[in-house]
């Protein structure tokens, strides 16, 4: 990874990997607390067209390389080796050099979205146990700097995809939450859609009756879904064991006092399909063993 393809990565992402979320944000603009000081009123903003931060307090601002050298206090070139550890999501992984994936209307055409039925595809799916739950999923064929792609799409409420195979990461379409309404009064939040799919395979063994479910798809448009909790008796949250999910479960608990924080499921790791894969290949074996 070099400067140029570091810096087309959207600055919520990296703040996200860093464990900050917005105070409050718009379609344009974000609003941070300092993330290299304590302070209790947002002072650091980020313009997202322009996917430049500045920090009023300081009087100072850049680009992501210009952020992370004076947050991780290294070179540039330090902070490039850094970056390339992170696998960010807006960075895919399929040798396509120079992309910002959050501009994707200008880069990428849909193809074909059917069933998936491809055998690699499946594979995948396997692999992250969770190979039965393909009724929320699509086959996605989409085509990019003159090459062709495919993965697993799984739709949000904009319309757009998030697309994951075993090499890419990204977004088609606008970034946004996946809602699945089926009129109940109590409400699942999921960061990721492989986390959703792995509660389902244990929904029936954790005796738990279906319900509303909110998918984020990135922690960092948390904020998009607080008009939406009020509604709900109960809320249950299914957030990763790290210090973003920590701040996504402190924001909604703050203002939500039926919220509850459920990673106690699996607090020994990173999240809730890390657990499915290396604790619960068989989702009724290993229910059936946490209650003896």
């Amino acid at each position: 990874m070099n400067c140029k393809q570091f810096n087309t990565i959207p600055l919520e992402e990296v703040l996200l990997s860093l464990g900050h979320l917005p105070t409050k944000q718009s379609e344009k603009e974000a609003w941070y607390l300092n993330p290299f000081a304590n302070e209790s009123q947002a002072s650091f903003k980020i313009n997202k067209s322009l996917n430049k931060w500045y920090l009023f307090s300081e009087g100072i601002g850049g680009n992501n390389v210009d952020l992370l050298k004076k947050y991780l206090n290294k070179t540039t070139s330090e902070v490039l080796i850094w970056a390339e550890d992170q696998s960010f999501s807006s960075f895919q992984n399929q040798n396509i050099p120079d992309q910002k994936f959050e501009n994707p209307d200008k880069n990428y055409e849909i193809l074909e979205v059917k069933e998936i039925q491809h055998p690699a595809l499946l594979e995948y799916l396997r692999e992250r146990k969770v190979g039965n739950q393909t009724q929320f999923l699509h086959e996605i064929h989409y085509r990019m700097n003159d090459k062709n792609y495919f993965g697993i799409g799984f739709k949000n409420d904009s319309g757009g995809y998030e697309i994951r195979n075993k090499y890419s990461k990204i977004c088609l379409g606008k970034k946004d939450v996946s809602t699945i309404k089926s009129g109940s009064e109590s409400l699942r939040v999921f960061e990721g859609f492989f986390d959703f799919l792995s509660f389902k395979n244990v929904e029936n063994f954790l005796e738990k009756e279906p319900t509303d479910y909110i998918i984020l798809n990135s922690v960092s448009v948390i904020h998009n879904i607080k008009n939406s909790l009020g509604k709900y008796d109960n809320i249950e949250l299914y957030f990763d064991n790290d210090e973003a999910g920590n701040r996504a479960v402190q924001i909604i608990g703050n203002e939500n006092r039926n919220a509850e924080d459920c990673r106690v499921l699996y607090s020994d790791f990173k999240d809730l399909n890390e657990w499915i894969i290396h604790k619960n290949p068989s989702p009724e074996r290993q229910v059936k063993q946490r209650r003896r």
